[in-house]
């Protein structure tokens, strides 16, 4: 009995305690555990007093990055109401509906196809005649349009190295059809240069790392070099005497 007695009076007291604390704080609740998930649920809402919850942390989302734009493909000028190559010379492909015309034109033409055009564009600009498929400019033309091609594709997959490979093929032997042309026929290598773009750029010179191999081989060489000179100088000399000799010899016998 006394127990309960006990009990009764503590309860009693608490609550009195919480009544005096809700005249003083009149926005905090008599129950501060309802306070709590309240707050908790209600979020942005900053409640005053003892029991205050601070606001949850917002995680907002991360600035959209933007993306690199590239140099503008090859392929960008052709217009997409320009008819297919095959079909441009064919008058009824002129005077047809707009859907045919559209399944004719490049809207909806292959990569490929698209590749073909630009590719009789370049001859166009540096052919000697209508006729020309197998000049050196005509050459050069073709690979300028392939190597252009194999760079756009570089770029959006940079690990692609069978196509970097052929790229770089395709490069060298450019470079000979173009170092050639140069050497022969130096008025049309700058035409053909500025038709198509192309920033030609010599060579570099040779270069050898000198190891002391390398350094001791050379050495040798040009002592070998200058002992065979010395040796030919001498043989020379050596005939010059003879022939003079004989010369001599033979002066006296056309006298008697």
């Amino acid at each position: 009995m006394f127990s309960s007695f006990g009990l009764r009076t503590i309860l009693k007291s608490s609550v009195g305690v919480l009544r005096e604390s809700s005249a003083l704080y009149p926005a905090v609740s008599v129950r501060p555990w309802s306070c709590c998930a309240s707050a908790l649920l209600s979020g942005p809402a900053v409640s005053k007093g003892v029991f205050a919850v601070p606001p949850p942390v917002r995680h907002y989302a991360r600035v959209a990055k933007k993306k690199k734009t590239g140099p503008e493909s090859q392929l960008s000028d052709l217009p997409p109401t320009m008819v297919k190559m095959e079909y441009a010379s064919v008058p009824l492909a002129q005077t047809t509906d707009d859907l045919v015309k559209r399944l004719l034109s490049l809207e909806l033409a292959s990569h490929k196809e698209k590749l073909q055009l630009k590719k009789e564009q370049l001859i166009a600009k540096v052919q000697r005649d209508e006729n020309d498929r197998n000049s050196v400019e005509v050459k050069v033309a073709v690979l300028t349009a392939r190597i252009r091609n194999y760079q756009e594709h570089l770029q959006k997959h940079h690990k692609d190295k069978a196509n970097k490979r052929r790229m770089l093929m395709a490069i060298d032997r450019r470079k000979k059809l173009l170092k050639n042309l140069r050497l022969v026929r130096f008025d049309t290598f700058e035409r053909v240069c500025e038709q198509l773009g192309i920033t030609y750029t010599f060579p570099p010179e040779y270069y050898r790392r000198a190891t002391r191999r390398w350094l001791a081989k050379k050495e040798f060489c040009i002592k070998v070099f200058k002992a065979l000179q010395k040796q030919k100088a001498e043989q020379k000399m050596k005939q010059q005497l003879s022939n003079t000799e004989t010369k001599e010899a033979k002066a006296p016998e056309a006298q008697t």
